[in-house]
Parts: C-alpha cells; sequence; structure tokens
C-alpha cells in the first residue's frame, strides 16, 4: 500500500475515532451531576467520616470559571472512556493489515485479556483510595480545614485508576515477550528476587500512601497474576520445545537415522 492510502486510511481512522469521542463527551456532559457523584464518592465517604470525628474537610472550586472547567474535564474523561470500544477498534483496524495472522492472533488475545485487567486495576483503585485519602487527611493539625481543590482530588483520583490499571497489565506484559521469543520463562523464573522487589517499589511508589496495608493490597494480586504469567511462559517454553524436537524429526526420511543431540550423549 503506498504511502498516501496509508495517509488517508489513518485519517479515515482519526475522523471516526474523533466522532465517537465527541458522542462520548456529549453524554458525559449530559450525565455530568451523576459522573461526578461517582468520582467523588471517594472523597464523600471521606468528609463524612472526618465530620464525624470533629475534622473539617471540604472538597471545593476556588475560581470563578472552575465549575464550566470541571464539567468540561469530567466530560472528556467520560467521552475518552465510553468511546474505548470504538477508538481501540480503530486503530486495531489500521494496525492488522501490517500483521502476520500468528500476530493477530496474539492481539485479539491482548485485547481480550487486557481489558478485565485494566478494569479489576481500577475496581481496586476505586475501593483502597478512601483509605489513602483517610490516611493522608488525617495528618491534618487540629483547628486546622482541610480545603480540597476539586481539580486537584480529579488529578489525583484519575492517576491513582490508571496506575493502578496498568500495574494489573504487567503480567500481561510478561506473558507477550515471551510468546514474542524474547524472554524465556526459565529467565523469569531466576528474577524471582528482583521481581519481588520491582513489584514492591512500583506499588509502594503506585499507592497514595505508601502505607504497608495499601502497598499489600496492591502488591498481593499483581505478585499472584505474576506467578500465573511466569508459570505460563512455563508452559509455552516447553511446548515451543517439544514443537522444534518433532519438527527436526519431521524433517527425516523414513530410512534415514535421527542424529544424537548433545545433551543426549
Amino acid at each position: 500500500m503506498p504511502l498516501t492510502a496509508h495517509l488517508r486510511e489513518l485519517r479515515s481512522r482519526l475522523f471516526k475515532s474523533g466522532i465517537a469521542i465527541v458522542i462520548g463527551m456529549v453524554i458525559g456532559w449530559v450525565y455530568y451531576a451523576e459522573i461526578f457523584i461517582w468520582l467523588s464518592k471517594p472523597f464523600t465517604d471521606i468528609i463524612a467520616a472526618a465530620t464525624d470525628s470533629g475534622q473539617d474537610v471540604t472538597l471545593a472550586l476556588t475560581g470563578v470559571a472552575d465549575p464550566f472547567v470541571l464539567q468540561i474535564q469530567v466530560s472528556a474523561v467520560a467521552g475518552l472512556a465510553l468511546s474505548a470500544p470504538v477508538w481501540l477498534y480503530q486503530l486495531w483496524r489500521f494496525v492488522t493489515p501490517g500483521l502476520h495472522r500468528n500476530e493477530r492472533k496474539w492481539a485479539i488475545g491482548f485485547a481480550a485479556v487486557a481489558s478485565p485487567l485494566f478494569a479489576a486495576g481500577i475496581t481496586l483503585a476505586y475501593l483502597v483510595l478512601p483509605f489513602g485519602l483517610e490516611i493522608l487527611l488525617g495528618f491534618t493539625p487540629e483547628n486546622v480545614e482541610n480545603i480540597v481543590s476539586v481539580d486537584k482530588y480529579l488529578s489525583f483520583f484519575l492517576r491513582s485508576i490508571l496506575v493502578f490499571g496498568v500495574g494489573f497489565l504487567t503480567p500481561l506484559l510478561i506473558v507477550l515477550l515471551n510468546f514474542a521469543g524474547i524472554l524465556s520463562g526459565k529467565r523469569l523464573l531466576s528474577w524471582w528476587r528482583w521481581i519481588i522487589f520491582t513489584v514492591f517499589i512500583f506499588s509502594a511508589v503506585a499507592t497514595p500512601t505508601g502505607d504497608p496495608i495499601n502497598l499489600l493490597l496492591l502488591a498481593t494480586p499483581i505478585l499472584t497474576l505474576v506467578v500465573i504469567a511466569v508459570g505460563i511462559s512455563l508452559l509455552n517454553d516447553r511446548r515451543r520445545a517439544r514443537k522444534s524436537r518433532d519438527s527436526d524429526f519431521s524433517e527425516l526420511e523414513d530410512d534415514e537415522i535421527s542424529p544424537l543431540k548433545p545433551d543426549s550423549i
């Protein structure tokens, strides 16, 4: 396909993705109140708990134009989230013509597994976030009101769920590298100390507070998924080695003696 055809294809895919994002933003604008209630629920739960303990915590807008800007930001995030199936499909359609058949199968499997893993990471972040906020706001001195800007809370919320979601995709990346022949299961198994250390460092940095409880809530499922990924890699290495042996023998004639391998002597 010539370069001009590629550019026309890219323009078409981008246009369709843009239309889907705009439609999603319109839906986010219409249901802005319901979406904002969902986004702010972890914080409002903390406000209720803080009020019971005599602490003043407020979620506030500090600028005249901030309510309008906030609604645009929430609508944009909702538009990207709601239109994700469309623009991911357009991206898939643009990339697949350059892939081989086996690479397309890997990509389909990657997309099928990545979506629920990413959703699981977001769900865990949404559940962990109130505990992190409670610990962070607990450092507020007595007789001091804690006024939190809505835009700062929104960026904190989005960053937290994004980091959790990406963390849950790490084991899938390990399996993908193994299927591509870049990393072997045996090599991964030999790195188990560094893998555990890296997961705990990532969890300490990714969690809102870095306290042991929230750290373990993130590190434990990621380590479990990594163990499963290493097990799949080992099974795939065994399957690849068996297939290689079978292909070596299949190339021999009926009256030809198979050569002795060095490890069999």
